[in-house]
């Protein structure tokens, strides 16, 4: 089995690459096992909810994560050296759940599939260390203008509020260049979709021989 991590900074457009594989290979977005660790009653929701206070906390018992990002990467209205980030006191709790997660994710499609592909997405995979957990690392790129103007659209916000909190969450990140130098393969994703699935579409034929090539 190939383990292959897919990364890219906010609105590179990671997701719907992610989309473009799902077709092809096994893929888990990081995120979604983070929303499920933080349901209530599981370890990591208590552990979030004691270190940063009910007030990340939904009548109905769920997390807020307006408030949790706000309290986590600091308001975004205020000067960035005030703005007091949290961000990694919020990864220290969740990371390490998310890994197991992903783990066990991966050796259950290998042990179904010796030849499989297993994408993990995940924004911060080497900014949490975990990059050589992976056979190969995809990282998507696309121009600064369309990150905000896709930020903005996908939260319907005006392309200013967009720019602020782009920013705020980009100073958590590692810049693209410094992805693209641990990277084993980029997909530009400045194009259109058309030219974003030719360049998926050629990364799987590598991934492809790549997974066969290790059990062979």
């Amino acid at each position: 089995m190939l383990k292959v991590g897919l990364t890219g900074g906010i609105a590179s457009g990671k997701s719907a690459v992610g989309e473009m594989f799902v077709a092809r290979a096994h893929l888990v977005q990081a995120d979604r096992l983070a929303h499920e660790l933080m349901n209530p009653g599981e370890p990591v929701y208590n552990q979030v909810v004691r270190h940063f206070g009910r007030e990340i906390v939904n009548p109905d018992g769920s997390v807020n994560r307006a408030k949790l990002a706000e309290l986590a990467f600091g308001a975004p209205d205020l000067p960035e050296d005030q703005r007091g980030s949290r961000v990694d006191e919020l990864n220290r709790i969740v990371h390490p759940a998310v890994i197991r997660s992903q783990e066990d994710w991966m050796q259950a499609i290998g042990a179904q599939n010796r030849d499989a592909v297993a994408i993990v997405e995940a924004a911060l995979i080497l900014e949490a260390g975990m990059g050589k957990r992976f056979d190969r690392l995809i990282v998507v790129t696309c121009a600064p203008e369309q990150r905000t103007a896709r930020f903005a659209a996908r939260q319907k916000i005006d392309l200013e509020s967009a720019t602020k909190e782009v920013r705020r969450r980009m100073a958590a990140q590692l810049p693209d260049e410094e992805k693209v130098k641990a990277a084993d393969y980029v997909i530009d994703n400045s194009g259109s979709l058309a030219t974003t699935r030719e360049q998926v579409a050629e990364i799987w034929k590598k991934l492809q021989s790549e997974a066969s090539s290790t059990t062979s």
